[in-house]
Order: structure tokens, then sequence, then C-alpha cells
């Protein structure tokens, strides 16, 4: 009797293991407005936010307007980088806010044609191929704003960036940068 208790607890058991495998990691998704986003997406989308698209940049020696005005004081910036700076920030921000805009509402779209099985395969194609070249706008806007940031420091400044951001002393990123 108790070796038929103890299999029939086991068995349970792996029954539950089972059931628990089976859950799908998109449970709890099918509540979003647009399936493909969440809301923090969302939100960081429709606000211009970098989203780690400028990594490729930024671990390699290319700091973003943003957190070098974070870091003004103790990089030594200058009145008139802070304003460069700024403004470079505000137009990164504009234009990757538009993007980023414009990439919920095609996601919208693409959501709607699943919704109302409206698509084929071209207008699927069509409309996931223009969802990917806006978020390629979207994430070269953001490189080409930490070009345009890496210019307008010293090696002084980038090494100190780099080492306020726990990136190293900065040399190994900064030898093709020219002084100023």
């Amino acid at each position: 009797m108790r070796a038929f208790v103890v299999t029939a607890i086991l068995s349970l058991v792996a029954v539950a293991g089972f059931a628990a495998a089976d859950t799908s990691p998109y449970q709890g998704m099918t509540h979003r407005a647009i399936k493909a986003l969440s809301d923090r997406e969302m939100s960081d989308l429709a606000a211009g936010k970098g989203m780690s698209l400028a990594l490729a940049a930024e671990l390699n020696g290319y700091p973003g307007p943003r957190h070098v005005l974070d870091l003004a004081e103790p990089l030594g910036l200058s009145p008139e980088q802070i304003t460069a700076f700024q403004s470079m920030f505000d137009a990164m921000q504009a234009d990757a806010s538009a993007l980023g805009t414009a990439i919920i509402s095609s996601e919208a779209d693409l959501e709607h044609g699943f919704r109302t099985a409206s698509l084929n395969a071209d207008s699927l194609n069509e409309k996931v191929m223009g969802i990917a070249v806006l978020r390629g706008q979207l994430r070269a806007t953001h490189l080409r704003f930490h070009l345009s940031t890496r210019d307008r420091l010293d090696r002084a400044q980038l090494a100190r960036y780099d080492q306020l951001r726990g990136y190293g002393t900065g040399q190994q990123h900064h030898g093709h940068h020219q002084s100023k």
C-alpha cells in the first residue's frame, strides 16, 4: 500500500510538472493593445529613448549626448559644449520620438491585420519590411548622434567618460581620435 501511495504522489508531481512546462512564455501578453510591444516599449519609443540601440557606439568609445550631459560637471564641459550637446540631444530625441511613434503606428497596423485576418503574404511582407526600415532608421539616428558627440570631446574627456561609466581607462577606444 505504501508503495502505491508513493507511486501515486510521484505520478501527480510528474503530471503537474508537465502541465507547468506547457505554459507559454507569452502568457499574459494577450491583453496588450499591440501584442508585439509592451507598455514600456511603447512609452520608450514614443519618448525617443535609446533602448540600448547605440551600444555598438557607446561601448566602443562613442558616448551619446544624454550621458555626456548627465556627466557635464565631472567631464569639465565648457558652456559651449553643454549648449551643443543639449541641442544635439534635443534634435536626437525629436527625430527618435517621431520614428518611435511611426513604429508604434506601424506595429498597430500589423496587429490590426492579424486581428481582422486581412493579411496576405504580400501585405504581411510589406508591413514587416516597413517596420524593419523604421527600426533601422531609429537605430541609425541614435548612432549618428553618438558619432557627433565624440567629435566634440577631447581625449581627456573621452577617457574620463569611460572611467565614470565604468568602462575602464578609455585609452583602448580613443587611439584614432584627434586631439583638440
